[in-house]
């Protein structure tokens, strides 16, 4: 991770039930529906984490849906 100070704001890369991805303030409470996936860093490095590991953007649910119905 890069350098830290008390001036740089840390986030977390948090994901929902849909398995999708975002960053938020490491030091507010989570959003409901959220929850850390374990990722902290400078906002960029979140960002630069979520690029790497959600290479489907779809929704969860709609991947299951065409999965199970051969789409």
């Amino acid at each position: 991770m890069g350098v830290e100070n008390a001036e740089t704001p840390q986030f977390l890369v948090v994901v929902n039930t849909e398995e999708q991805y975002s960053v938020w303030f490491a030091d507010r409470d989570l959003p409901l529906g959220w929850h850390a996936e374990g990722t902290r860093g400078t906002r960029q490095e979140c960002l630069d984490h979520i690029t790497r590991v959600w290479t489907d953007l779809r929704p969860r649910s709609v991947r299951e849906h065409l999965a199970a119905h051969g789409g």
